[in-house]
């Protein structure tokens, strides 16, 4: 009988460290297999993946060769990528911060309540056009605890007049100015991104002296980075921006009288967080540090902790099938409590569609409330702290975007950048190179150009107020498709059928199942419903089946490049003498023994590819 040593590590102790090289080779070795002659470093690079910013992901993350790695400090201190506070979210976790878009102080006051209820910790409200009036601001905060529930406002131009009403109400309601808490969204910078309106920041600077003497738990400032976000910018993008913006609202505290540290309480920072969990990540640790470095360079280092909300991203969120945004934005919550964000909005799932119905809000903020007190995410300060991949990620991003914030400065701030075109134009190329990607299916989005479903009924919402509206583009990832998906919808209305394609399987189903479900998918991400009956067709028997499916003039081959060699030519010339006017081939271009028009296959612009068969079936745009 062998007796066990106790320390639990021996066992894995017997075996020699493997070193880089040797699982270089590993790698070698399965890459020669698909085809590839690679070795050493360019094995390495074959499985690496490009993102945003000129930042790669790599398939491995090990220690810095020289042990050096930037310094994270810890939780509460500088540089606060660790966290703004040395507690963390560990004693109540994150604020989670509910989101009440309405128009009715009746109705939004009765949601108030409802999500207060059942879990919410503040409210965020839009105020002013599209949102409450100014005046109904107290009717919709009847009943709530204004000393307990902090509320966040946005109120666009009317930011002056909205945070004097909430001011007031906290005093009429004989709330201790030391027990308000409460952030008054002047963001004129952001405005003008949203409107192309340009507003005296008069009044947000008056605002933040008033705070600053009287109110110390209110900040009068809000750095919003959703407006660039939404227009199509990248993780290093929104982060530049932000820099310049805060730093655009920090001289004109200071210059106005207030020190240093005072006007970095003043400001909080409002970014997105996205179903890319390690990049929201990185993203919300390398915007502390980045805001502790801009706290240094002003002189006020111990006051450069960055106060964070993180709202899960609009651009995720997908009209069809919106029932996948409640795994979206679950996994953007988690990302966002692991990235130490202090409050976080979970978007309802159907906040695409219009207003949220009181379902959608319970399971927006039941998000939270599982990640919290289910997962217990916030036990822990930091968690993905230490991971080499995060930290080196989070290492990139911070240099990526402290590069385009250096641009912004030397294009004369945030101002002269927005004015000048700048900012719109860096965004529009960011978002037209996604856009292919999306397009190409390289960026899937799942419900939409990834198993979408045809049958399934729309979710019918309350119209929402129209938002602001006039400066940067609002974009959507699914907004390709969503037009093509319009254009089907409305051709089943006007008659009674969505467009059909023939989906011509040949051979078994192990030899065509695989491209028969790529092209099924692929075409029902533009409406277009795929017929396969019978499953499987061959030159005898392709053009009954064709003249049976109702397809509309097309037909798509599905099988192996083995059958495509014995059949393909036979079968496409018996689907045009049945009346198919394009025969597509699922696989690349060039397949032996093809005798067709098109090919489909995994990265082509599928947008184009069914925007053209749309077309070429009549279905009007």
């Amino acid at each position: 009988m062998t007796v066990l040593p106790d320390d639990g590590l021996s066992l894995a102790a017997e075996f020699p460290d493997a070193t880089h090289e040797q699982w270089q080779r590993l790698v070698e070795g399965v890459l020669r297999k698909s085809g590839k002659e690679v070795s050493g470093e360019a094995a390495e690079d074959a499985l690496s993946t490009p993102i945003e910013d000129g930042l790669t992901t790599r398939p491995l993350y090990t220690a810095p060769p020289d042990g050096a790695a930037p310094d994270t400090g810890f939780p509460g201190f500088a540089p606060f990528v660790r966290g703004g506070r040395p507690e963390g979210t560990t004693a109540n976790g994150w604020d989670v911060r509910q989101r009440l878009a309405g128009t009715d102080p009746v109705r939004v006051n009765e949601a108030a309540l409802a999500d207060l209820e059942n879990g919410v910790t503040s409210l965020w409200l839009t105020v002013g056009r599209g949102g409450l009036p100014v005046e109904g601001l107290g009717r919709a905060l009847d009943g709530v605890y204004l000393d307990l529930a902090p509320v966040a406002l946005e109120a666009g131009a009317q930011y002056a007049e909205a945070a004097r009403a909430l001011l007031r109400l906290f005093t009429e309601r004989a709330v201790a100015p030391e027990a308000a808490r409460a952030s008054l969204g002047a963001d004129p910078l952001g405005h003008e991104a949203r409107t192309g309106e340009a507003l005296d920041a008069a009044d947000a600077v008056g605002l933040a002296l008033e705070a600053a003497a009287g109110w110390p738990g209110v900040r009068a400032l809000t750095v919003d980075a959703l407006p660039y976000h939404e227009a199509g910018g990248s993780a290093a993008e929104e982060l530049g921006l932000s820099l310049a913006t805060g730093v655009a609202y920090l001289r004109a505290l200071t210059g106005a009288g207030l020190s240093t540290a005072a006007a970095l309480g003043q400001l909080e920072f409002r970014y997105a967080a996205t179903a890319d969990q390690f990049l929201t990540i990185a993203k919300l640790r390398a915007a502390r540090r980045l805001w502790a470095r801009i706290a240094e360079a002003s002189g006020a280092p111990e006051a450069g902790a960055q106060l964070q909300h993180a709202v899960t991203s609009p651009v995720m969120m997908t009209r069809r099938d919106p029932w996948v945004n409640m795994l979206r934005t679950t996994v953007a919550c988690m990302a966002a409590g692991v990235g130490g964000a202090d409050s976080v909005t979970v978007l309802p799932f159907d906040n695409e569609l219009g207003l949220p119905d009181a379902f959608a809000r319970r399971i927006s903020r039941n998000t939270s409330t599982i990640l919290l007190e289910e997962s217990h995410l916030a036990r822990v300060i930091d968690p993905a702290g230490g991971s080499y991949y995060v930290e080196r990620l989070t290492d990139e991003l911070a240099h990526a975007a402290w590069g385009f914030f250096q641009t912004l400065e030397k294009a004369g701030g945030q101002a002269a950048a927005l004015r000048s075109g700048l900012v719109a134009e860096r965004l529009a190329a960011t978002w037209a190179e996604r856009s292919k990607k999306l397009a190409k299916r390289r960026e899937p989005i799942t419900g939409v150009s990834e198993f979408p479903l045809l049958s399934e009924k729309p979710v019918v919402r309350e119209p929402a107020p129209a938002g602001p509206a006039g400066g940067l583009p609002r974009v959507r990832r699914d907004e390709a498709y969503e037009a093509l998906r319009a254009r089907s919808d409305a051709h089943l209305a006007a008659t009674g059928a969505r467009p059909r394609i023939f989906l011509a399987a040949l051979g078994p189903a192990a030899a065509h199942t695989a491209r028969a479900t790529f092209a099924s998918n692929l075409f029902q991400a533009g409406g277009i419903e795929p017929v396969h009956d019978p499953v499987s067709v061959d030159p005898a028997t392709a053009a009954e089946a064709y003249a049976a499916s109702g397809a509309d003039g097309m037909a798509v081959l599905c099988s192996s490049d083995a059958l495509y060699e014995e059949q393909a030519a036979a079968v496409s010339e018996a689907l045009r003498a049945a009346g198919a006017t394009t025969v597509f081939l699922a696989g690349r271009p060039g397949t032996a023994g093809a005798s067709v028009d098109e090919y489909v296959f995994a990265g082509c612009d599928a947008v184009a590819v069914l925007s053209s068969v749309l077309d070429r079936m009549g279905v009007q745009a």
